[in-house]
């Protein structure tokens, strides 16, 4: 878990300007457990790994405010995500999911964003090539997900990143 902590940490700090405001958004939560194996639910990998990016951040980059969508197992749904980060003018959004597929041999991350043009798309460009470098994970790509209601409801750059995949231990 550390590994994916220290390339979102990399990453961010090279797109924006101090001070401002960093939204974390742990994927899931509550009554929605997200993509589940045997090892665990991703609820509770989202909320461990926005946590200990969230206090890595307080930790060492004191002009940046942190603001999570969660820090305890509850269901917030997606109009309050982007709510929380719009309301809060913040001038960045990362929610951190857990991927799943039915081949147990997929493996990599991704990063989804609204469309492929603009701040988000740097910014997914440049945690792709971190995790990469960083965990040694294949890089599956930037994907334009513009249905994703958290990327299109959010009024700053927003990014979706999927960290690895539940389903391939």
């Amino acid at each position: 878990m550390k590994r994916y902590i220290l390339f979102l940490l990399l990453c961010c700090f090279q797109l924006v300007a101090l001070p401002y405001k960093l939204v974390i958004d742990a994927g899931h939560g509550g009554r929605d457990p997200g993509a589940q194996n045997r090892a665990g639910k991703e609820k509770n990998i989202n909320l461990a790994v926005a946590l200990a990016f969230g206090k890595l951040v307080e930790r060492n980059c004191p002009d940046v405010k942190v603001i999570y969508t969660r820090k305890t197992d509850v269901f917030v749904p997606l109009d309050e995500r982007a709510n929380i980060a719009n309301r809060a003018k913040a001038d960045l959004f990362i929610s951190i999911h857990t991927n799943a597929a039915e081949n147990p041999a997929a493996n990599g991350t991704e990063q989804l964003v609204y469309r492929t043009a603009g701040e988000a798309y740097r910014l997914a460009q440049d945690i792709s090539e971190q995790m990469e470098a960083v965990t040694g994970l294949r890089n599956r790509g930037i994907i334009a997900r513009p249905g994703l209601y958290v990327l299109r409801r959010t009024a700053m750059p927003a990014v979706l990143s999927e960290i690895g995949f539940i389903t391939n231990p």
